[in-house]
């Protein structure tokens, strides 16, 4: 039986036309209702004891709270039933047993069978089953002062020649008070991708807003938290550039940036659906003229205004000036100070002094500089390097080791003139040629021969073997070892041997000869 619902404004015409003297049938007539319909209502106006000529709207009231007050189906044995089991269920609901389970136990525990829509009726009204918590609309923020940052897949990109196709994504910004959004395609969703929409979104905007709300994204948030959010050091440091506040929402709690929740199936369906992008360029190209000719044009069914509009006439004019300058995003690493004192950033090595060695330092890489920090202390600062290159600092390294890592070989020559005139032309005469530095480990031997046999014999020893032209490492080694020592030892007079006290002659140790006997067989005896 199909029920319908009649207004205050019918029971007010079904009185003022009886009491202008119109009958029941014509009253039922002119308003489309059944004519028991008219009877009950005016049967409702006697028991209220209101005359509807005198005040027709008491009347109208009175009748009305009867209705009120009869609305409703009368309640049926089901509904019985569930009061008498009210705690049995209140209690079930409450340790999360499913509605369906309840309906079970009550047939199988208590002999009670009970439709499951009459139960959940029940649920609904008397013990709030299934009503979610309320919520009060967050009021919007100042003009200029917070934009809602989300990222999320939004189509397919063909690139190469044979059309592979890449996900395509899109750093999607909204303005809380106007609406009016801004969509940034890129191909991953990295710290740098990031920086690189926020730089994008300013100068569509045309400044800078003081709060930006995004979710917790990797690229922008390190470690999630409702109160303490730790944010990536290169995102923050951007933040601390531009002058803006981030504060990110918490963990599963899409009201906490409502503004820009849904949009990412809205960008994927009406910016990008049926579109064929062959390029990133033309994506953006695409998504920016979708932000300003078609989203921003349509008129938004809460703020009754059209985003591109509202936001030219309200939050331009607040929002904070416009970078001037591009943004140099830089790279934050931790690379480890490998046993050659050099640290791998961003596919380069760069040096850095000895008691570094094998430890963990933190790295800012930028277009012109990489800095290394130890704790809050600056370390090391190196100019950046293409990948693959290494950028190295001879101070960083012992003098002979930095001079055979660069294959200085001057530095040879010169420290083997310091031995003597006579050893520092032989050290030029040995990296003489095309390719010298192929013999530094020949002039690293000369220094070594010049500190083990002194620098006198080895200057004497350099001068006969220039006399007749014997540039060789080897025979200058021999003819140290075989020429007599004539220098004086720097700790003083040589130390001799005393001769032992009890030393024998040589004959008391010869064994005297014994003659062989031969036997009868011939055999020695």
């Amino acid at each position: 039986m199909a029920f319908r619902e009649v207004t205050v404004l019918e029971v007010k015409e079904v009185l003022r036309l009886w009491r202008d003297g119109v009958s029941k049938k014509r009253i039922a007539a002119r308003l489309g209702l059944d004519v028991k319909t008219v009877r009950r209502y005016l049967e409702l106006l006697a028991r209220a004891a209101v005359d509807p000529g005198s005040d027709l709207e008491a009347a109208t009231a009175a009748v009305a709270a009867q209705l009120e007050g009869a609305q409703g189906r009368p309640r049926g044995e089901g509904w019985e039933r569930c009061e008498k089991h009210r705690e049995f269920i209140q209690k079930k609901l409450a340790d999360d047993v499913r509605l369906t389970k309840v309906r079970k136990l009550l047939r199988r525990i208590h002999k009670a069978d009970i439709s499951y829509m009459t139960l959940y009726r029940f649920a609904v009204e008397e013990l709030e089953f299934g009503r979610g918590a309320s919520t009060i609309p967050v009021a919007d923020c100042g003009p200029g002062e917070e934009v809602q940052l989300d990222t999320g897949w939004v189509g397919w990109l063909r690139t190469g020649l044979f059309g592979r196709r890449r996900k395509l994504r899109a750093w999607i910004f909204a303005a809380v008070l106007s609406r009016h959004r801004f969509v940034y395609p890129v191909l991953a969703e990295t710290t740098a991708t990031a920086i690189e929409a926020c730089e994008a979104a300013w100068a569509y905007y045309g400044g800078v807003f003081k709060v930006l709300i995004p979710d917790n994204t990797k690229a922008i948030v390190s470690k999630a938290d409702p109160l303490g959010a730790r944010l990536v050091e290169g995102f923050l440091e951007y933040a601390q550039h531009r002058g803006f506040h981030v504060d990110p929402a918490r963990v599963r709690s899409p009201r906490d940036k409502a503004r820009v929740e849904r949009t990412v199936s809205s960008v994927q369906d009406d910016c990008f659906g049926g579109e064929e992008p062959g390029s990133l360029e033309w994506s953006r190209d695409h998504a920016r003229w979708w932000s300003l000719e078609e989203y921003g044009l349509r008129r938004h069914r809460t703020t009754l205004r059209l985003p591109r509009e509202h936001f030219e006439a309200v939050e331009r004019p607040a929002l904070l000036p416009p970078p001037a300058e591009p943004y140099d995003i830089p790279a934050w690493s931790e690379p480890k100070v490998a046993r050659d004192q050099h640290a791998a950033v961003a596919k380069a090595l760069y040096s850095l002094p000895r008691q570094f060695q094998g430890l963990r330092l933190r790295a800012r890489a930028d277009s012109q500089t990489v800095r290394f920090y130890r704790g809050l202390r600056v370390v090391k600062i190196h100019p950046r390097v293409a990948a693959g290159q290494r950028s190295t600092d001879p101070a960083d390294f012992p003098s002979e080791k930095a001079a055979y890592a660069a294959r200085d070989v001057a530095f040879f020559a010169r420290n083997a003139a310091e031995h003597g005139e006579e050893v520092g032309r032989f050290a030029q005469k040995l990296l003489e040629g095309p390719l010298p530095w192929t013999r530094m480990r020949q002039a690293y031997a000369l220094l070594g021969l010049a500190r083990r046999y002194g620098s006198t014999r080895t200057n004497e020893a350099c001068r006969v073997a220039l006399e007749v032209d014997m540039i060789d490492i080897y025979r200058l080694k021999k003819l140290l070892e075989n020429a007599p020592s004539t220098v004086t030892s720097p700790g003083g007079p040589p130390k001799v041997i005393p001769i032992t006290r009890y030393l024998r002659p040589p004959t008391q140790y010869a064994l005297p000869v014994v003659p062989r006997e031969k036997t009868d067989k011939g055999d020695p005896a």
